[in-house]
């Protein structure tokens, strides 16, 4: 999608980097995170401040504040994606490696496409549609399995349940998507929906106790530097490589940050963050994957991709 002239080659490889390593790379600076600061609490720091600054700037830039009708749909968006799908990937990464969080989320288009062919009726199911279902769901399955190790130890299966109801509420928030009345402005969308998120977070922070006991002074900085880099890399930096990188190439292609993502926090997940990566790992990872590249792919799923990339990504940020 080309509305300029077309930028030199290296700042297009450079703000594909970007959204590949740095949103790659946000995974485990939330497990940093969360392991001195609450979850919730966390997460809600993060999207209050980064959405106040999007909000910002989109409006220094001349754009409207989003009507009240806007605003229903903002709540509501607000919540699926930030309050439940955000809220347990921050508490379900105290008890799962950030690698394998990664590769559990990426069983979203599964879930789309599940909700496409069971509820809405806009897919059928195919035998290559069906194929690639049952590759993810297998995915997971060996991610969770307790029965067979192959040589590794299964991940924390209330984990992994959390993370898989955070898949699905982001899959009812994409179908959603193209059905609520929100901002014409994708980044005045994403702004309020983080603003409206975040503040929901804090007040679950608030409702679990999360705000007792807690002490700042006793936070190291390396869990402050995890937050300040999920706001200014994972969120600002991230998002405005990302909206940047629309003007000149397809939504299609910009998305395929959903299949490089999780490779990416699996390594630095194992470089960085001491996690392993054994054969139950690869097998599991490389099914999810499979699916996810599969169903991305079909002809039948282009413009359901396109949607579903845009509107992820427009708050995306992980």
């Amino acid at each position: 999608m080309e509305t300029a002239a077309r930028p030199a080659s290296w700042k297009l490889l450079l703000a594909f980097a970007i959204i590949y390593f740095v949103w790659g790379s946000t995974y485990l600076s939330i497990r940093v995170g969360v392991r001195e600061v609450p979850p919730f609490l966390l997460a809600g720091l993060r999207f209050v401040l980064a959405g106040l600054f999007l909000y910002g700037w989109m409006r220094l830039k001349g754009i409207a504040h989003p009507s009240r009708r806007e605003w229903a749909g903002i709540c509501l968006q607000g919540t699926l994606i930030f309050l439940v799908d955000y809220g347990c990937l921050f508490w379900a990464e105290q008890r799962v490696p950030s690698g394998i969080a990664a590769v559990v989320l990426a069983t979203i288009p599964v879930f789309i496409t599940l909700l496409e062919i069971t509820i809405l009726r806009t897919q059928q199911l195919t035998v290559r549609l069906g194929l690639a279902l049952s590759a993810g769901i297998c995915g997971v399955a060996v991610l969770m399995n307790h029965s067979f190790s192959l040589g590794q130890a299964p991940i924390d299966r209330t984990g992994a349940l959390v993370l898989l109801v955070a898949a699905f509420s982001w899959s009812v928030a994409t179908i959603l998507t193209r059905r609520l009345a929100l901002p014409a402005s994708k980044p005045m969308s994403a702004a309020s929906q983080m603003l409206a998120g975040g503040l929901q977070l804090l007040v679950l922070a608030a409702l679990t106790g999360e705000f007792t006991g807690f002490r700042v002074q006793a936070v190291s900085w390396t869990a402050w530097f995890a937050l300040l880099y999920l706001i200014v890399a994972g969120s600002i930096v991230g998002f405005t490589a990302y909206i940047w990188l629309l003007h000149y190439e397809s939504p299609t292609k910009v998305g395929t940050y959903a299949y490089v993502n999780p490779v990416v926090a699996v390594v630095i997940g194992y470089f960085l963050g001491g996690e392993s990566i054994g054969l139950r790992t690869v097998v599991g990872s490389v099914l999810v994957l499979v699916s996810v590249i599969t169903i991305s792919t079909m002809p039948s799923k282009a413009r359901a991709v396109e949607v579903a990339a845009v509107e992820l990504a427009s708050a995306k940020i992980e």
